[in-house]
């Protein structure tokens, strides 16, 4: 059976250009995001890397912090660091995996044949304090990951264990949000205040803390 949301994120010792890595100490408690990358010196994952590093400080507010993994060796992951931050200016601040024994990409399902036998599909796993994966995204190879999308579903993700909300289409942090079908109306305006009744199944709340 393969991995899912809510399954507990599989475990693993890799090294990585941070040195070894034992994934599940590496999570502490605090949340992860796991990203999969098809190889070294591809040109879109360049960007993503680059990208990601001038996000930390947005990754670390979020007590989250990041790992990324592509299929060659440590040597080959340092030669293209030097690349990543010569062309997006940019000092790399996390770990890349290597996994050229394919150990990580099997137990994340990374490789798709029908895609490519041998390389691993440009994969997320976000992952929570207790070790569960929360949401999974897969792009094909050609389309350049959204960090901002990333760093939404963390706030969702983590705006929705503390609160019993959900949150509705295209939701930034400090908007509206859902009250869950589990929570009255009446309980709803005991916690949030005002209650917007567009539907009885749909009722909207300020974000709480905002």
């Amino acid at each position: 059976m393969g991995l899912h949301i809510g399954s507990i994120a599989p475990d693993f010792e890799q090294d990585s250009t941070d040195g070894k890595i034992k994934f599940h100490d590496f999570i502490g408690d605090q949340w992860v995001v796991l990203f999969s990358h098809p190889k070294d010196y591809t040109p879109v994952c360049t960007t993503e890397l680059g990208r990601a590093a001038k996000l930390k400080d947005e990754f670390t507010k979020r007590n989250c912090k990041m790992i990324a993994v592509s299929v060659d060796t440590v040597e080959d992951h340092k030669g293209w660091v030097g690349d990543i931050e010569d062309t997006q200016s940019v000092k790399m601040n996390f770990p890349i995996l290597a996994d050229a024994d394919r150990k990580v990409a099997k137990l994340y399902d990374m490789i798709h044949a029908e895609a490519n036998d041998t390389l691993t599909v440009r994969s997320v796993f976000i992952i929570d304090s207790n070790k569960k994966i929360r949401a999974m995204v897969t792009y094909p190879a050609s389309t350049g990951r959204n960090f901002a999308e990333i760093l939404r579903v963390i706030d969702s993700l983590q705006l929705t264990d503390n609160h019993k909300l959900a949150t509705p289409a295209d939701w930034t942090d400090g908007g509206d949000c859902v009250v869950v079908p589990a929570l009255s109306t009446d309980e709803a305006k005991q916690k949030f205040g005002e209650v917007r009744e567009l539907r009885p199944y749909l009722r909207m709340v300020k974000q709480p803390a905002k």
